[in-house]
């Protein structure tokens, strides 16, 4: 049997693009042979999810549930909403989340790494499984677990996704309140749970680009600056209003704070409710989405 060194696995790995441990199994099997490991991989389809690993993926789902007290959002995405909203696709998601409750991992290498929910085989495994079916690039981009007195929701079939951790004296008769936070957060996206969540430099910037406003705007010339900075500190508590969650009018009854409102069902339960953290993913946010001129396809191909 050939004597597979770290460099030899590495080798393999810059030359197919596939994941070390898949290198490492192929050169085995091919008792240290390069061009048969090469092979073993094509035939796994490994070697083809490789080059697809390049191409933008921003489709997919995001889905948050809870067992327990315990929780978790996940985000895994697809080149295509197409492959989406496949069962195959949907059930592999399910079964990331459930894998994040109960095995608490530190990353996605680690979830990766760890074995899925229900299965033998580790998340990575599930995954080149799925590539085998469908043929597209997967990635599991991101996740979050919380433990406590926790809310989930899903919007738009897996477009938006929130946990909702309430910090309460009541149980499960908070979770009606908490459903309604959890709704706040997937329509209004507030950046901040609240005012101290804020950070300093985000509220300096804030204020000098108002500085910077004022200064344009004729009616503002020749105003004391205490005069200024009431302005500023004015606009400040609309920034807050707009930016913090329980500051943010509510939803459901625009008389209402989120935090009034929580307050309210706090005291209407006869216990405490606060809101402790939030978690809220939108599908593909923050990806470029590759934009395909069609006309110039066209032409390409026929020159």
């Amino acid at each position: 049997m050939a004597n597979i060194t770290a460099k030899d696995v590495s080798t393999l790995r810059e030359r197919t693009g596939v994941g070390m441990m898949d290198c490492k199994k192929a050169l085995v099997e091919a008792d240290g042979d390069f061009e048969k490991a090469i092979v073993i991989l094509r035939e796994k389809g490994l070697a083809t999810q490789a080059k697809k690993a390049g191409r933008v993926a921003a489709e997919g789902l995001v889905i948050a549930a809870v067992e327990g007290n315990v929780g978790a959002i996940v985000e895994v995405n697809s080149e295509t909403d197409f492959v989406a909203n496949t069962d195959d696709f949907k059930n592999f998601v399910n079964t990331v989340v459930k894998t994040v409750i109960e095995t608490n991992p530190a990353d996605v290498e680690a979830l990766k790494a760890a074995k899925a929910s229900g299965s033998d085989m580790t998340v990575n495994e599930e995954l080149q499984e799925l590539f085998l079916k469908i043929r597209e690039n997967i990635q599991i981009r991101r996740f979050a677990r919380l433990e406590g007195t926790l809310v989930s929701y899903v919007h738009g079939g897996g477009r938006i996704g929130v946990l909702v951790k309430l910090d309460t004296d009541l149980g499960d008769k908070a979770l009606v309140c908490g459903k309604d936070v959890a709704l706040q957060v997937a329509s209004m996206n507030a950046s901040y749970l609240d005012r101290d969540h804020v950070p300093a430099e985000v509220l300096e910037g804030e204020k000098k680009i108002m500085l910077a406003q004022m200064a344009e705007d004729p009616k503002m010339k020749g105003k004391p600056e205490q005069v200024l900075a009431k302005i500023v500190e004015g606009k400040i508590g609309k920034y807050y209003s707009e930016n913090c969650l329980v500051d943010q009018e509510f939803i459901k009854d625009g008389d209402l704070t989120v935090g009034k409102y929580v307050d309210k069902c706090a005291k209407e339960l006869g216990g405490s409710i606060k809101v402790a953290e939030y978690v809220r993913y939108e599908r593909g946010e923050g990806i470029a989405k590759r934009e395909d001129n069609f006309a110039d396809e066209v032409a390409s191909m026929v020159k």
